[in-house]
């Protein structure tokens, strides 16, 4: 998945990681979970002179600190036990390329102290080890901690932050952006049609003014997730507002309410649309929910152009 940059915070975000890319400089990406700061990682190294080299990334939350030094930096036979053989760490397979640390701020003291050395000296020993191996690496560093907060608490390192604020990225949340919302959209759905294989063509036009309309607590990523759940769900050839999560659908329209003032026609139509989603498009039941006639329903239909809901 390439990046999407429709918004101008994220086409400034790219023009800055372009110039970046074209340099050696530590690069830290900062934002929240979920807003694609691997995939800006990523871009970064696929567009810098080291491009052909590996890019070795290792997620600092996700490994017990007993267990993170070593895969970082490897370690000699012999030095611990069940150490018996010699084993590499990623620093080392990230030689000539570029090295990304995956929540940078969950780790330990020790090894933000060996961290630090690497940085500055482009050496490093083996757990166990008294040679000094050299390394030619690229580091970037990825957080969605508040790095700035964590080095008042002391919980980082304040020289080992500097080392790695030289540029720093930050990039915006999704609902800080929402002229991407609709193309990363698509992408999402052409991605998963073909993972499923589905004959879906598009969305309706509600359904993405729903989409424009949520906040995205949980970024591109959780956007990725609603539009693969309906592509799952949905039997026709467009995804339909009733193919969205009920959550995404309750929280988008209260969300839509706050930021306007409807009209009395609006909120009418509005509630007409709620309820024919609610009875899967059936308009007997949703006149009869609504307290009025068939042919009244359907009069409102037509004037408020309301799109039809697939039972």
């Amino acid at each position: 998945m390439e990046l999407v940059a429709k918004s101008p915070a994220m086409l400034e975000i790219v023009r800055m990681a372009e110039r970046v890319a074209r340099t050696d400089a530590t690069l830290l990406i900062t934002g929240e979970s979920g807003t694609g700061k691997d995939l800006l990682a990523r871009f970064v190294h696929e567009r810098s002179r080291r491009a052909s080299a590996p890019l070795v990334k290792i997620d600092c939350a996700g490994l017990a600190q007993s267990l993170l030094e070593a895969e970082l930096f490897g370690y000699e036979r012999g030095a611990f036990t069940g150490a018996n053989r010699t084993m590499p760490g990623r620093i080392e397979g990230a030689q000539g390329g570029t090295l990304v640390l995956d929540e940078v701020a969950q780790l330990s003291a020790d090894a933000q102290a060996k961290l630090l050395r690497v940085i500055e000296r482009r050496e490093f020993e083996r757990l166990g080890g008294r040679r000094a191996l050299r390394v030619d690496a690229r580091i970037i560093a990825l957080t969605n901690v508040d790095l700035d907060g964590a080095v008042r608490r002391r919980a980082f390192r304040e020289d080992l932050f500097h080392r790695l604020n030289v540029v720093r990225l930050e990039i915006p949340p999704l609902r800080a952006r929402r002229a991407d919302v609709r193309e990363l959209a698509r992408r999402f759905l052409v991605a998963a049609r073909t993972k499923h294989g589905k004959r879906i063509k598009s969305f309706s036009t509600e359904a993405l003014r729903l989409l424009d309309d949520y906040d995205f607590p949980g970024n591109v990523r959780e956007l990725q997730h609603i539009v693969e759940r309906a592509v799952i769900v949905c039997e026709g050839d467009r995804i339909e507002v009733a193919d969205l999560p009920d959550a995404v659908r309750l929280a988008a329209r209260s969300q839509r309410r706050r930021r306007e003032r409807p009209t009395l026609a609006e909120v009418e139509a509005e509630y007409i649309r709620e309820v024919l989603t609610a009875a899967r498009g059936n308009k007997s039941e949703a006149a009869r929910i609504l307290g009025i006639s068939r042919k009244n329903l359907y009069e409102k239909i037509a004037r408020y152009h309301i799109e039809s809901v697939k039972r």
